[in-house]
């Protein structure tokens, strides 16, 4: 229940009990109820969420999650203007499971969510704060509630995104993961608008996790299933990430590229690491680039820009 300091408070409600005209448990439930059916946690800026979806939709493939998003968006605002026409309004619970592959999008989503909500005025700031097992379990009974309380507190109008979330429920009933389990289900019932909480990690990780939690099915009403990308969108991620840095392959290049990425995608199967690989691979390639042209005197413009198949390995690697 809502806590509320009835001396200082200037809300009308408030002042009602302190002149004695309402009871204070009647006037305690009706703030209770306002808090939770009320869905605006700020101003809206349509300037940000126009930014927020333009990012979105700047993204590479996706089309699902894409789609998810703007029903996540339509349903907030529907609910903005039911409440406006004094309509019954369902509590927005936006706490989310994410389910992918690394370097499926995930993080990058989360981030877009929080400044999506943060335009549409559900969420005060919309920061993102990332966390993982070992932000959040301790070392020592009674830590592990702490460092997570601190986590909850730091992302208080924004998103908390957690990791490889199922690894807090690895370790048996005696490990300190559970603990934290239970700290970030208090918190959502007791924050439930003030910040959204986002559980991330491999699909059937996360399947599984869920299904050693069953009451988590009705506290992440929103499940986000992040696909792998394909060979081509993945060659467009490639193109474009040079593109940012002042790069481009040669054709052969590409060759190479698209031939390495087609293999792995067969080898890795269910731990293909996506746009993640594609980044390592560019990354790799530039310092290999950076390195055959240290060998010449003065290399021209073209030959900066260019990544060439030998950069790649050959093979790509």
């Amino acid at each position: 229940m809502t806590v509320i300091n009835i001396f200082h408070s200037p809300d009308p409600v408030i002042k009602k009990i302190v002149r004695g005209e309402m009871g204070t448990v009647e006037a305690l439930e009706t703030l209770e109820q306002r808090h939770e059916t009320q869905p605006m946690a700020g101003v809206r800026d349509s300037a940000t969420v126009t930014a927020a979806l333009w990012e979105l939709n700047l993204l590479i493939g996706l089309s699902e999650v894409k789609r998810v998003v703007e029903e996540i968006k339509a349903y907030v605002e529907i609910q903005q203007k039911r409440l406006t026409h004094h309509l019954k309004c369902d509590p927005l619970v936006l706490h989310m499971i994410f389910k992918g592959n690394p370097g499926t999008g995930k993080t990058t989503v989360a981030r877009i969510l929080g400044k999506l909500l943060s335009g549409l005025g559900v969420l005060s700031k919309g920061q993102l704060i990332e966390a993982e097992r070992a932000d959040l379990v301790g070392e020592y009974i009674g830590h592990t509630a702490q460092k997570t309380r601190a986590l909850i507190q730091k992302a208080m109008g924004g998103i908390l995104f957690i990791d490889e979330a199922y690894s807090l429920g690895r370790g048996g009933d005696k490990d300190f993961g559970k603990e934290a389990i239970d700290v970030l289900v208090k918190g959502m019932e007791d924050y439930r608008n003030d910040f959204v909480l986002v559980l991330a990690g491999y699909r059937r990780e996360m399947e599984y996790f869920m299904r050693i939690n069953p009451g988590f099915h009705s506290r992440f009403p929103i499940q986000i299933t992040f696909p792998d990308y394909s060979i081509s969108e993945l060659m467009d991620i490639a193109v474009m990430m040079a593109t940012e840095r002042h790069y481009r392959f040669s054709p052969q290049a590409r060759q190479v590229m698209q031939a390495y990425l087609t293999e792995q995608f067969v080898r890795q199967a269910n731990n293909f690491s996506n746009a993640r690989l594609v980044r390592n691979l560019l990354e790799k390639a530039i310092r290999r680039q950076a390195l055959r042209l240290s060998k010449l005197t003065e290399p021209t413009r073209e030959e900066l820009l260019t990544i060439e198949a030998v950069d790649l390995g050959g093979e790509g690697k």
